[in-house]
C-alpha cells in the first residue's frame, strides 16, 4: 500500500511518499524533482518500509525559509525521523539528497545505520570541475543520461489542467531552492566531516555522468572512513533509472549485507 501524507514537523509541512514493511529506510531526493512512486522506490519497498519526503522548498513540502545552511537541514531530517518514532534508519541520499544524507550521518550518527550516496553532490575538485547544473536545459540534459534522455523522468508532478505553466512553475521553484545549497558550487565544507561518518557506505555512481565525473565519488570513497564504491556503467546522474536492476541489486546486497 503506497500512502502520501503531509506531516507537520516543527516549522515544516512535507508530504512524504511511503511504501512497504520492515527495516525503515530514508529515501533523499535529487535537486530536480522528487521522483513520487518510480520503478525503484517499488522495488526497495517490496522488502523494507521506505519513507521518501519531498524536500521542503519542493512541490508541496514548505518551510525552506527557514534554512540557513545544510547544517539546518540534516537538523531538519534528524527531527522527522525522530517524529516517526525511529531510533535508527538506513539512508540513501541521490544528488543534493545525498549531500544531506551524508551530513545528516555525520552529525546524527546514532540515528544513520548504513549509508548509500548516489551520484552525490557536496565536494568540489579542482582538478576535474564540475560543470553548472543550472546551466543550459539542453547541454544539461545530455550531460546526465549515458543513452539517450527519456521522453519523461520520475516526478511527483501532478498537472493542472487548469493551469498550463503549472509544470514550468513547478521547475522553477524546485531548482530555485536547489540554488540555495548548490550554487554557485555545492561545497558548503561536507569535505571536512565526511570522516565524522561512522555507519557503513556504499558509493554508487554511474560511471558516465556528465555533471559529476567518477573521481567525485573516488573523493567521497577516500574521505569516509568505511566506505566502498560500486560504479555502475552505462548510467549516468540517474543510474537508478538507467540501470534499475543494477541498482537496486547494489543497495538491496548492501543493506542486507
Amino acid at each position: 500500500m503506497t500512502t502520501l501524507e503531509i506531516p507537520h514537523v516543527g516549522r515544516f509541512d512535507v508530504q512524504v511518499w511511503e511504501q512497504g514493511s520492515g527495516e525503515p529506510l530514508l529515501y533523499l531526493h535529487g535537486y530536480e524533482r522528487h521522483p513520487g512512486g518510480a520503478g525503484f522506490l517499488r522495488r526497495l519497498a517490496e522488502s523494507r518500509r521506505v519513507l521518501a519526503p519531498e524536500q521542503p522548498g519542493y512541490g508541496r513540502s514548505t518551510g525552506v525559509e527557514s534554512f540557513t545552511d545544510v547544517l539546518d537541514v540534516a537538523l531538519f531530517y534528524r527531527e522527522l525521523v525522530e517524529s516517526w518514532g525511529i531510533d535508527r534508519i538506513d539512508v540513501v541520499g541521490h544528488s543534493l539528497g545525498g549531500m544531506f544524507a551524508a551530513e545528516l550521518a555525520a552529525i546524527a550518527p546514532q540515528l544513520v545505520r548504513r549509508l548509500v550516496l548516489v551520484n552525490a553532490f557536496g565536494l568540489w575538485l579542482d582538478s576535474q570541475p564540475a560543470p553548472d547544473p543550472f546551466g543550459a536545459a539542453d547541454e544539461v540534459k545530455a550531460a546526465k543520461w549515458h543513452g539517450e534522455a527519456p521522453t519523461s523522468e520520475p516526478t511527483n508532478f501532478e498537472p493542472d489542467p487548469d493551469d498550463p505553466h503549472a509544470a514550468i512553475l513547478f521547475s522553477a521553484q524546485n531548482l530555485g531552492s536547489a540554488t540555495k545549497f548548490m550554487w554557485p558550487i555545492a561545497d558548503r565544507g561536507l569535505r571536512r566531516r565526511l570522516p565524522l561518518i561512522d555507519a557503513p557506505t556504499l558509493v554508487v555512481h554511474g560511471t558516465s555522468d556528465g555533471l559529476l565525473p567518477p573521481a567525485y565519488a573516488e573523493e567521497f570513497v577516500r574521505l569516509i572512513p568505511d566506505a566502498r564504491l560500486a560504479p555502475i556503467e552505462a548510467a549516468g546522474h540517474y543510474p537508478m533509472v538507467e540501470r534499475e536492476d543494477e541498482f537496486v541489486a547494489a543497495v538491496t546486497d548492501f543493506l542486507e549485507g
